[in-house]
């Protein structure tokens, strides 16, 4: 097939569109198919209830053919759905221990049909707190005294069970008498330590060691009685207690092991059921368990025999469903015997922890409420029998009593969970009792329900101040008592006074770390419930604090905090963006990481709730905020780090628009683009926005410009076309200058926009060679020289400049796919040249005359269209030849030939002659889609009946369909 170049004519045609019928319709045709049926109302894999019925809408299998897959929810939403976490919980995750106290109490653990009081929810989340919060430098002492690496025990054969028991008793005795090693380790090594007991006791345990597991279960709780250091203890008593309930609960899974029992008229064992009664154990079982209890009963030091036998409450159901509760009320009164303070009330704590999750339903739990009160009537003597421990450790008063915290405010919330609002009342007066003590209502506090405590905020605040003891700080109780009143609000004509109360109740605070801890919980509330002025006037406060603060310590957590809460909580952000005292705050940040973190959540909770402002004010503080984020990138930010604050930042600018006073808009826009450059999705948003106020301008104007305004559009065209070379992304930027030559056009600036298009013609050389380019830059051309077809040619440069510019610079870009794309690329310029030489365009630019009114059809623009369509099917046929036999061969051919029969003027013999050897150069490719072809055949069949065109007729009839 030659190369040499056809006489090519296109063929004049009407591009006057024709009015279709159109008729109004209810439903969109391509809308699903819904179908009504009756069907009974019911669950889900569950039986018909009832005969009634009610009509449901459900959409039919052959609209969505996944419906029937998709019932449930995914897991993670269904886990979402069900996780949920009160307000405390949450608060809790990101305070000290003193704030975690404080819980509301969940109404789901109050099942109506369960048995038990499951409560280990309650110690949970106290657990990680406690050793969070308690820790040391100090080394600490462990006594070894249980059978060491290596020790052989010699175990004698005895005859009797009394010889058994006699010889375990022997065996204990020996372990107390025996010698014992002292070892000073380390915070890090004691805790390893206790790991590797809680080991060797499950080992021991499952080797049928039962002394000796019992020695490491006393040997652990006689850890409990050493207090030298002080700091540590509530940490020791987490880590001992987790191996004692270890202990409790293999003892109880044997004991219900071998407590099988016969079911009536069945002679197979059965195991006990959860709810068993002691009716249902065997007598072995029993005496089994009081053999445990018996060995109990024989240690000789008190702490680690309260401790084991509390351990082993669970236990005495074997025995009888009444021992437990009584045994309950005898450990009570017997850890009156502890002398050291701190160590009896962790043994209540432990007590009633045990005592929550063994306790049958409707049993007597008084002695929840016994505990708390022997703890009062000991208190007065605490202070008296510790001053010289306290001088010997250097520790402070207060310090020592935040040691009492965690095990009396989760004694007091066990005594809260079952109790009347009389109840507390009670406590409460007994609070009064004792001067109003501070550790007692810092206690009370945490542990009552927030809304009891929030609708007496005003009775408690007068407690605090009437409180006589150094115990637990002002700070502490105040804070406590924020965070009771930011989850229940009190009463509205009661939050004035509450407010001005705490007020002056922080204006005691000297030290900076009191003020700055216990401001942080009270500003939520002050942002939740009052106006910005109140917050700007407390923020005023806080500045002078700190400012006046001599110490060189930086609070930049509690400051992010103090921004976090406020910003979360507060109604108008706009006004809070404006206050007096928002900048001061900012700049008192030293840690710039918490400074960035601060003005993502403001811009991110700007976004989110204001649509659209026009205040000068606000958008110099948003450009700000935005700033700080923007300066934050550096080579080490990672890409999703970049991209989340690029959307930040896009935004921002989006909200920011100042109606009609368009100068003020660019201002922004140029400044925006001075600030914020290294982020190339931030610059293109810009650009849009540019084109965006163009757009709007020529709205306003409809279309007629005035001096002021053309001026105005070709500043904006300007501004896009200095800012895109600055991304480096080169997609990015044929776009944007594809974008912008659009709007250039629309609004008339034709030296602008024709600037564009030549800058898009010298970047499509910039693309990388790569699969994707191929994929991206054909879709990017068929869009330019849709585009092109209305551009007016520039006189300067003569006829359709741009297309063989376009043409040359796409002929030489070096294609990763061979040649193929470039064929298609071909077949789309035939299709716009064939445009181009009719009478009237499809489409026109407003305002803007095409070629087809500036060259009205003129021969030598018609033979110059024609020359082009000559040389580009040239190129075409060379490239047809250059493939060879192959797949893309047939597809250009195949898309020539209808370019052919559509598009040229099949008069001439040389253009039908040659659309029917493409014909059937492509019925006789190894590729044919003959389905295709015949479609075309029938279509070309029915086009040229239409139009009344008896040489495309003429060339139907001669398309063969047989391969030959």
């Amino acid at each position: 097939m030659s190369s040499d170049l056809i006489s090519w004519k296109t063929l004049n045609v009407n591009t006057k569109i024709k009015t279709s019928f159109s008729e109004a319709v209810q439903e969109h045709p391509l809308k699903n198919i819904v179908v009504t049926e009756r069907i009974p109302r019911r669950i889900l894999g569950s039986t018909p209830s009832t005969g009634r019925t009610t009509p449901v809408s459900t959409p039919s299998n052959i609209s969505e053919p996944l419906a029937n897959a998709l019932k449930q929810l995914d897991p993670l939403t269904e886990f979402a759905m069900h996780e949920e976490m009160d307000p405390l919980s949450k608060i809790a995750a990101e305070m000290d221990l003193t704030d975690s106290c404080i819980r509301t109490v969940n109404e789901g653990n109050k099942k109506k049909d369960e048995k038990l009081f499951n409560k280990t929810d309650l110690w949970s989340y106290r657990r990680a707190a406690i050793l969070q919060k308690y820790t040391t430098s100090e080394k600490l002492t462990m006594v070894i005294s249980y059978l060491i690496e290596g020790e052989k025990v010699v175990v004698k054969a005895q005859s009797t069970a009394v010889d058994k028991v006699q010889h375990r008793l022997e065996q204990l005795d020996s372990f107390e008498e025996g010698s014992q090693r002292k070892l000073n380790l380390s915070q890090t090594e004691y805790i390893s330590q206790i790991e590797e007991l809680n080991k060797e006791l499950i080992m021991v345990w499952n080797n049928e060691q039962r002394v000796k597991a019992l020695k490491i279960a006393i040997q652990c709780a006689k850890m409990l009685t050493d207090t030298d250091v002080l700091i540590f203890y509530p940490s020791k008593f987490v880590l001992v207690t987790d191996i004692l309930d270890c202990f409790g609960k293999l003892v109880y899974d044997r004991l219900r092991i071998k407590a099988e029992y016969y079911k009536p008229g069945s002679k197979v064992p059965t195991a006990l059921p959860e709810d068993f009664t002691p009716d249902m154990v065997p007598s072995t079982a029993k005496e089994t368990c009081l053999n445990w209890f018996y060995k109990i009963a024989s240690i000789r030091e008190l702490v680690p025999r309260l401790y084991i036998e509390m351990a082993l409450l669970r236990s005495y159901y074997f025995i009888s469903s009444s021992d437990c509760t009584e045994a309950l009320f005898r450990l009570t009164k017997m850890i009156q015997g502890i002398g050291n303070p701190v160590v009896a009330v962790y043994a209540r704590c432990y007590l009633c922890r045990v005592g929550l999750n063994v306790t049958i339903k409707d049993s007597n739990l008084t002695y929840l409420r016994e505990n708390f009160d022997s703890f009062l009537e000991s208190y007065q003597h605490i202070f008296r029998s510790v001053k010289g421990q306290l001088h010997k450790e250097k520790m402070s008063l207060s310090t020592y009593m935040t040691l009492y915290a965690p095990a009396l405010d989760f004694i007091m919330e066990t005594v809260t969970l079952h109790s009347p609002e009389s109840t507390l009342n009670e406590i409460l007066a007994n609070c009064k009792r004792y001067s109003n003590s501070s550790l007692i209502l810092n206690t009370i506090m945490s542990g009552f329900k927030p809304a009891y405590v929030s609708e007496r905020c005003l009775q408690f605040l007068s407690m605090i101040g009437q409180c006589t003891d150094d115990g637990i700080p002002l700070s502490a109780l105040l804070r406590t008592l924020g965070l009771c009143v930011s989850v229940s609000p009190p009463l509205k004509e009661h939050r004035a006074q509450i407010l001005n109360s705490v007020y002056l109740n922080m204006n005691l605070l000297k030290n900076p770390s009191e003020y700055i801890t216990c401001f942080e919980v009270w500003i939520q509330f002050v942002a939740k419930y009052f106006s910005t002025k109140e917050v700007d006037s407390l923020l005023g406060d806080f500045l002078y604090r700190m400012i006046k603060n001599e110490e060189q310590i930086t609070y930049s957590v509690e400051l992010q905090n103090i921004m976090d809460k406020i910003i979360t909580n507060i109604s108008d952000i706009e006004s809070f963006l404006v206050m007096d005292h928002f900048f001061a705050v900012m700049d008192l940040f030293e840690d710039k990481s918490r400074l960035i973190e601060v003005s993502k959540v403001i811009l991110c909770k700007y976004n989110a709730t204001v649509h659209q402002t026009d205040d000068p004010v606000v958008t110099n503080v948003l450009m700000y905020l935005a700033s700080n984020l923007h300066d934050s990138i550096n080579m080490l930010t990672p890409e999703d780090e970049k991209r989340q604050i690029s959307q930040i930042l896009c935004k921002t600018i989006r909200i920011v628009n100042y109606g009609l006073d368009f100068d003020l808009q660019l201002d922004l826009y140029v400044e925006a683009r001075h600030a914020f450059c290294i982020l190339d999705t931030v610059i293109a948003e810009l650009v849009k926005c540019v084109n965006n106020l163009a757009v709007s301008v020529r709205q306003v104007v409809k279309g007629y410009h005035t001096r002021k305004t053309a001026d105005f559009v070709r500043a904006c065209a300007a501004y896009c076309f200095i800012t895109i070379p600055s991304i480096n992304c080169t997609r990015t930027r044929l776009k944007l200058y594809l974008f912008s030559g659009q709007i250039a056009l629309y609004n008339s600036c034709l030296g602008q926009a024709d600037a564009c298009f030549k800058a898009i013609l010298s970047t499509i050389s910039e693309l990388p060679c790569s699969t994707d380019t191929d994929l991206f830059l054909p879709a990017f051309v068929r869009q330019f020289l849709s585009l092109l077809m209305v551009v007016p040619d520039n006189p300067e440069r003569g006829v359709l400049s741009l297309i063989k510019s376009l043409l040359n610079t796409i002929r030489n870009f070096k294609w990763q796919t061979s040649s193929s794309v470039l064929g298609f690329f071909y077949v789309h310029v035939i299709d716009l040249l064939s445009v181009m030489a009719q009478e009237v365009y499809p489409y026109h630019v407003d305002k803007v005359e095409s070629n087809d009114s500036l060259w009205g059809s003129d021969p030598k623009f018609i033979d110059e269209i024609n020359n082009m369509i000559a040389v580009v099917i040239g190129e075409i046929l060379f490239l047809l030849q250059d493939l060879g036999p192959c797949q893309k061969q047939y597809q250009i051919a195949m898309e020539l030939f209808v370019r052919f029969a559509v598009r040229a003027d099949l008069r001439v013999k040389e253009l039908n002659g040659l659309a029917l050897k493409l014909w059937n150069l492509c019925i006789k490719s190894n590729y044919p889609d003959i389905k295709y072809m015949a479609t075309t055949k029938t279509y070309l069949k029915n086009k040229s009946l239409t139009c009344d065109n008896e040489e495309l007729q003429r060339l139907a009839e001669k398309m063969s369909l047989l391969q030959k």
